[in-house]
């Protein structure tokens, strides 16, 4: 698949050169396993040439909390509150490096999120609600996946697992995680990965490397909810039906509890019949 010049041009000297002293918001981590439910890291600001000399190092001179700290880039907009993440605006001169493969309508373009990773970090298992393409530039990545239908074993807190170790999780605290079933991959300079919406994706990087993911809106564009910047808030439509489930269940505590377990199942039981798709077992 073409990508570019990026594959052979982005070494560190290169990047650090090409977008020069432009400060950038990174994640910091004193441990490998970066856990964005407890905010196990600090957001720092530093130099974007400073930065990656520092991401690409294993031990470090200069350093926020440890000499061997793991560092994080992801891209975002000029106000991450309103702006998307695009390559071509944060970081132009590297975008010219880069050929997006052409898989979506120009129209259904949401984001393209440029990500630098520390080796040995460890990314949280979450999903994305629109489908999206892993472009890995530079270094290697090993990406566990797990399908939407083994949400039950995942330990939901919104769009992120709390199971931060995927590789020996602990099964006293998280004894159905067993049940998930696990897909994985290795990828190297110039591979890219597609990850369906809704599949849930935990990430190493088992060397310093950067990579770049396109995110594109695969249901009409109203389905999406028009505050969303990253590509994780539920589809409108999902958010209100789940509100309105948080009411239905609100108005069951009126009932005895003998009563609030019968019609609960009942109303699971219809959520099956009316919503699971039959081709889920």
């Amino acid at each position: 698949m073409e990508l570019g010049t990026c594959t052979t041009k982005w070494t560190v000297d290169y990047l650090s050169q090409a977008e020069g002293s432009k400060e950038v918001k990174i994640h910091v981590s004193a441990v490998p396993q970066m856990d964005f439910l407890s905010k196990n890291f600090v957001y720092r600001t530093l130099p974007f040439d400073v930065f990656v000399q520092r991401a690409a190092e294993v031990k470090h001179k200069e350093y926020f909390l440890s000499e061997d700290e793991k560092y994080y880039l992801r891209s975002v907009g000029e106000d991450a509150r309103k702006d998307i993440a695009d390559i071509r605006k944060q970081f132009p001169i590297l975008a010219e490096d880069v050929q997006i493969p052409e898989y979506f309508e120009k129209e259904q373009f949401f984001s393209s999120v440029f990500r630098i990773s520390s080796a040995g970090l460890q990314l949280w298992t979450h999903y994305d609600v629109m489908d999206n393409f892993l472009i890995q530039v530079t270094g290697k990545k090993r990406v566990v996946l797990y399908s939407p239908r083994d949400a039950p074993y995942l330990y939901l807190s919104g769009t992120k697992s709390e199971v931060l170790d995927v590789d020996n999780p602990d099964l006293e605290k998280y004894p159905l995680f067993v049940k998930a079933k696990r897909y994985q991959c290795f990828l190297e300079a110039g591979d890219v990965l597609f990850i369906p919406a809704l599949w849930f994706h935990n990430v190493i990087s088992e060397e310093f490397g950067v990579a770049l993911n396109v995110f594109w809106k695969h249901l009409p564009a109203e389905s999406y909810d028009k505050t969303d910047t990253y590509g994780n808030k539920d589809p409108t439509a999902a958010t209100r039906a789940i509100q309105i489930l948080d009411r239905a269940l609100k108005t069951l505590e009126e009932l005895p509890e003998e009563y609030r377990d019968f019609y609960a199942r009942r109303m699971v039981l219809r959520i099956q019949e009316k919503a699971y798709r039959n081709d889920y077992g």
